[in-house]
C-alpha cells in the first residue's frame, strides 16, 4: 500500500524542490514524486525546518548528516525501482531516504548502528504512517540477513570496499548503489547481480561520511561501544 501523501505549508517548497531537481538533470518520474511528497522538514532539527528544502546536506545530531538531495535523487534514480521491490538501506539517519524509498519500493529495511538516531528515525516514520519500513539497529555493512535477499540494496556511508555480506544478501537481478573509498577520494559504484556474477559500474564522485563496522572503518577512539 503506498503512503498516504502529506499535508503541510511547505508544500510549495517541495514542489521547487522538485524543479530543481529536474534542472540537475533527474528524469525518474517516480523519484521526483517522492520528494515532492515527502516532508524533509520533519527529519531535521526544528531550528534548520526554513532550510530543509535547500539543496544541501544538514546536520542531524550525533555527528551525522542528512545528505544533500540532489546527491539522494542520484541515488535512488540508480536503483531503477518499480514499486515492488524489498530494499535494504544501510544509515538511517534521519530516516529521511528511508521515507523516499517508502513511495519507490514495497518493503523497506533501513539499518542504523547509532541507537538515538535509529529511535528517533522510527519515531518520525511513524508519526508519517510509514508502515512500509522497519528501522534496525545494529552493524550496517553486515547488512540484515533476516530479510534477505534483497532486490536493491543502497548504502549511504563509504566503506574501503564493498562490504561482502551486502553482496551476498542482494537477489538475482538485484542492484546495489554505494560510494567506496579510492586514492583520491570517493566514488559512486553500481553493481547489478546477473547470473551469479556481478557487473559493476562507476556512477561518478561522491561524499559520505564512514561506514562503521566489521566490515567498513574502526570505531573512532573514545566512541562509546554500547549503542
Amino acid at each position: 500500500m503506498a503512503p498516504r501523501p502529506v499535508a503541510d505549508s511547505y508544500g510549495g517548497y517541495r514542489a521547487r524542490l522538485v524543479e530543481e531537481l529536474r534542472a540537475r538533470g533527474i528524469s525518474d518520474l517516480a523519484v521526483l514524486r517522492a520528494f515532492g511528497e515527502v516532508p524533509r522538514h520533519r527529519f531535521v532539527p526544528h531550528a534548520l525546518e526554513r532550510r530543509a528544502y535547500e539543496d544541501t546536506s544538514l546536520p542531524v545530531g550525533n555527528g551525522q548528516t542528512i545528505s544533500q538531495p540532489s546527491t539522494q535523487a542520484r541515488y535512488l534514480e540508480a536503483l531503477a525501482l518499480t514499486g515492488r521491490e524489498t530494499v535494504l538501506e544501510i544509515g538511517t539517519g534521519s530516516g529521511y531516504q528511508a521515507a523516499l524509498l517508502s513511495y519507490l519500493a514495497d518493503r523497506v529495511i533501513t539499518v542504523e548502528r547509532v541507537a538515538p538516531l535509529a529511535t528517533q528515525a522510527r519515531a518520525t516514520l511513524t508519526a508519517l504512517a510509514l508502515g512500509n519500513v522497519l528501522v534496525v539497529t545494529g552493524d550496517g555493512s553486515l547488512g540484515w540477513r533476516d530479510g534477505s535477499p534483497y532486490d536493491a540494496i543502497v548504502v549511504a556511508a563509504v566503506a574501503p570496499r564493498i562490504p561482502p555480506p551486502l553482496l551476498e544478501q542482494l537477489a538475482e537481478g538485484g542492484r546495489l548503489v554505494a560510494p567506496v573509498a579510492e586514492d583520491q577520494g570517493q566514488v559512486l559504484v553500481r553493481v547489478t547481480k546477473r547470473g551469479g556474477e556481478l557487473a559493476q559500474e562507476l556512477l561518478g564522485p561522491a561524499q559520505f561520511v564512514p561506514l562503521i563496522g566489521r566490515h567498513g572503518f574502526p570505531q573512532p577512539e573514545g566512541e562509546p561501544r554500547d549503542r
